[in-house]
C-alpha cells in the first residue's frame, strides 16, 4: 500500500489525464515554484512516473531542481544516473546549484568513474569560472586524491574564493604533500585575501609533518594578531604542531592557554609528550583527563613501545578498558622496527588468537617484519590471512606483500602480486623496483622506472634513485650510466642527495677504482661528518685495494663512530690484498689491546615446531 501526500496525488493525477500537460512550461514552472515536485520525489512511485514522463532535456529549469531535489531526499545515485543520460543527449543548460548539488552527490557515493564527465559538462556549461561550481570539484577531485587535476580547476577560477584555496591546502596537507600546501598557504597569504581557521588547521599540519617550528610560531603569531587562539580546532591544531616539531614545551603552553578543552585537546597534549619521551607528563596528563579514549591509550602504548620498555606497553595494553586493533598494531610496530621481528611475529599470533580485527596497518607491519627476518614461510601464512580478511588488494597491504615476497627471494611471485594489484602508489613500485634490484636484475628496473614515469604518472623520489643505484651497483651496470641517473635526482626532480645516495655512489666509484672521487664526493656534499660514507668509501678502498685512502676512511669512521670491529677486519683485509703481513697482525693485535671483537655469525634450522640458532 503506497501513501502520497495530496500535493504528490494532484500531479500524478494530472500526469496520469493529461499527459501533454507535461510538455508545457506553465505546468512545469508551477511544479518548481510550488515547491511541490519535492513532494512527488519523497515517494518511489510517484518519483518514477514523474522521471519517466517529463521531457526533462528540454527543459533544463525543472532538470536543475529535480538534480537537488533528488540529493536531498538520498536519492544520489539516482541522481547522478539520470543525469548522465539526459544531459549528454541534449546537453540542458543546468544552473550553478544543480551543478553544486550534482557534485556533491558523486563524491558523497564515490563514484570516480564520472569526475570527469561532470567536469567536461561544467566546462561545457560555461560554469567553469563560476567559484561555486570549482570549488565543488576541487573539493570532488580531493576527496579521489586527485590533488594535481584540482590544482588545474583551481587556477582556473578568475577569483578564487576562500573555501577554493582552503579546500586545497587541506588536499595537500592531508595527502603527504605538506610542502604544496604551505607554498599555497604563502601564496593565499599575498593574495589579500583574509585567512581564517580552516586555513590555519592544513598549514599548521603542513608544518608538524614537516618540522618546521620556524614556519609554525610564525603562523601562531598571526592566528593570535587575528584573536583566533581562543578556537578549540586550531588549539588543537597548534597543540599536534608544536609536538610534532620536537617541542612540547609550547603543545602545554597552548593547552594551558585554552578556555575549551575537548577530548582531542587532552589527546593532543598527550601524545606531544609521549612523542617525545617526557612519559611522565603524558601520564599526568592522562590522570588529569575527565574521560580519557582508546586514542589516548594508543599515543602512550606508541610512546612507551618507541622509546620505552615494550614490555611496559605490553602491560597497559592489558589494562586497556577497550582495547582496538591500533593498540596492538603499536606494539607488532614497534617490535619490527626494533629488529625483533620473531618477537613480532609472536605477537601477531596472540592478536590473532585473541579474536582482535586486524587493518591494512596491522598487516603492513607484520609483513615488513617477515621480510626482516626473511620467513617466507610466515609471509605466505599472514599473505593468505590479508586474502581472508578480504585486504590483499588494498595498496598498502599489497605494496607490503610485494617487499616481504622480494625480501624473501620469491620474485616472480611479488611481480605477479604487483602486476594484478587494481591501483599502485610509489611505494608500491619502490617495493617492485628494490625487489629487482636486489635480485639482480637491473633491466627490470629500468623498464619499470620508465613505465612508473609514463604509464602510472608516479614521480620518483630519493628512495627510488636508492634503488636504481643499488641495481646498478649490483648488476655492473657503466658508471657513466649511474652518474646520468644520480644527476637527473638533482636537476630533474630537484631531490638533494642524501648519505645512501653519496654512499651508493662511492661503492661505484671503488668497483671502477676511483675511490679519490668518493673522497671529493663527501667533502662537497658536506658529508664530512657522516660516518655512513666513510664506512662506504672504505668499503670501496677494499674493493679496489686503495691504502692510502682506506687509512684516511679507516680514521674518519673511529673518529665519529668509536671502536668498531668492522673498520679492523676491513683494514686487515686491505693489507692483506697487497701481502702487507706485518700490517695485517698489526691489526690484528691492535684489536686484541683495545679488547674489539668481531661478531660471530649464526646459522638456524626451523621445523614446523621450532627454530633451531646455532
Amino acid at each position: 500500500m503506497f501513501v502520497f501526500s495530496s500535493v504528490a496525488y494532484i500531479i500524478l493525477l494530472r500526469i496520469s489525464y493529461n499527459r501533454n500537460a507535461m510538455h508545457k512550461p506553465f505546468f512545469l514552472n508551477t511544479l518548481v515554484k510550488g515547491n511541490q515536485l519535492s513532494y512527488a520525489l519523497s515517494n518511489n512511485l510517484s518519483r518514477t512516473i514523474i522521471i519517466n514522463n517529463i521531457p526533462l532535456r528540454h527543459h533544463a529549469r525543472l532538470w536543475s531542481s529535480l538534480i537537488p531535489s533528488s540529493a536531498q531526499g538520498g536519492l544520489g545515485s539516482e541522481t547522478v544516473s539520470l543525469e548522465e543520460p539526459e544531459a549528454h543527449k541534449s546537453g540542458p543548460n543546468l544552473e550553478p546549484f544543480a551543478l553544486v548539488h550534482l557534485i556533491r552527490e558523486c563524491a558523497n557515493l564515490g563514484w570516480f568513474m564520472y569526475v570527469e564527465q561532470l567536469h567536461c559538462h561544467v566546462l561545457k556549461s560555461g560554469w567553469a569560472s563560476d567559484v561555486y561550481v570549482s570549488s565543488a570539484m576541487i573539493s570532488l577531485y580531493v576527496k579521489f586524491e586527485a590533488i594535481i587535476d584540482a590544482h588545474r580547476v583551481f587556477v582556473e577560477i578568475p577569483e578564487p574564493s576562500i573555501v577554493s584555496w582552503n579546500t586545497l591546502i587541506s588536499g595537500y596537507a592531508r595527502y603527504g604533500k605538506p610542502s604544496n600546501a604551505l607554498s599555497l598557504f604563502f601564496e593565499l597569504e599575498r593574495s589579500g585575501l583574509c585567512a581564517d581557521s580552516y586555513t590555519f588547521t592544513p598549514a599548521l599540519s603542513a608544518c608538524g609533518q614537516l618540522s618546521l617550528l620556524h614556519f609554525g610560531e610564525s603562523i601562531h603569531s598571526k592566528i593570535v594578531r587575528l584573536g583566533m587562539h581562543c578556537s578549540v580546532v586550531v588549539g588543537n591544531s597548534l597543540i599536534d604542531m608544536y609536538g610534532k616539531c620536537g617541542y612540547p614545551k609550547g603543545s602545554i603552553r597552548v593547552f594551558n592557554g585554552m578556555i575549551d578543552k575537548d577530548t582531542i585537546s587532552w589527546n593532543s597534549v598527550i601524545a606531544a609528550n609521549a612523542r617525545n619521551r617526557r612519559l611522565e607528563l603524558a601520564f599526568g596528563f592522562l590522570h588529569q583527563m575527565p574521560h580519557p579514549d582508546s586514542i589516548t591509550y594508543n599515543e602512550l602504548i606508541s610512546g612507551i613501545a618507541q622509546f620505552g620498555e615494550i614490555e611496559d606497553a605490553i602491560a597497559l595494553l592489558s589494562r586497556m578498558p577497550h582495547p582496538n586493533s591500533s593498540s596492538w598494531n603499536s606494539i607488532v610496530t614497534c617490535y619490527v622496527n626494533r629488529g625483533r621481528g620473531d618477537q613480532a611475529l609472536e605477537f601477531f599470533s596472540k592478536m590473532h588468537f585473541s579474536g582482535m580485527r586486524m587493518d591494512q596497518f596491522t598487516f603492513s607491519s607484520i609483513l615488513s617484519g617477515t621480510a626482516g627476518v626473511a620467513d617466507i614461510t610466515w609471509g605466505r601464512l599472514i599473505h593468505c590471512c590479508t586474502v581472508k580478511n578480504g585486504l590483499n588488494k588494498s595498496v598498502v597491504v599489497g605494496s607490503a606483500l610485494v617487499d616481504m615476497y622480494s625480501k624473501c627471494g620469491d620474485v616472480n611471485k611479488a611481480e605477479v602480486l604487483f602486476e594484478t594489484l587494481p591501483s599502485k602508489n610509489l611505494v608500491t613500485c619502490n617495493a617492485m623496483i628494490s625487489g629487482y634490484a636486489n635480485n639482480g636484475d637491473s633491466n627490470k628496473v629500468l623498464r619499470l622506472f620508465e613505465q612508473m614515469k609514463k604509464t602510472l604518472d608516479l614521480q620518483p623520489d630519493g628512495i627510488t634513485f636508492l634503488n636504481i643505484l643499488s641495481a646498478c651497483w649490483h648488476n655492473k651496470v657503466p658508471m657513466e650510466v649511474a652518474k646520468k641517473y644520480f644527476e637527473s635526482m638533482v636537476k630533474d626532480y630537484g631531490i638533494a642527495p642524501t648519505a645512501e645516495h653519496c654512499s651508493s655512489m662511492i661503492r661505484l666509484m671503488g668497483r671502477e677504482g676511483v675511490v679519490e672521487g668518493g673522497e671529493n664526493m663527501i667533502k662537497e656534499m658536506g658529508f664530512e661528518k657522516c660516518a655512513l660514507v666513510w664506512r662506504a668509501l672504505l668499503g670501496a678502498c677494499v674493493t679496489c685495494g686503495d691504502i692510502k685512502v682506506a687509512e684516511v676512511a679507516a680514521e674518519k669512521v673511529i673518529g665519529l663512530e668509536g671502536e668498531s670491529d668492522y673498520v679492523y677486519v676491513l683494514m686487515s683485509n686491505v693489507y692483506a690484498s697487497y701481502k702487507k703481513w706485518k700490517d695485517v697482525k698489526g691489526m690484528r693485535m691492535l684489536m686484541k689491546g683495545r679488547q674489539v671483537t668481531k661478531g660471530c655469525g649464526h646459522s638456524w634450522i626451523e621445523s614446523l615446531r621450532y627454530k633451531n640458532v646455532f
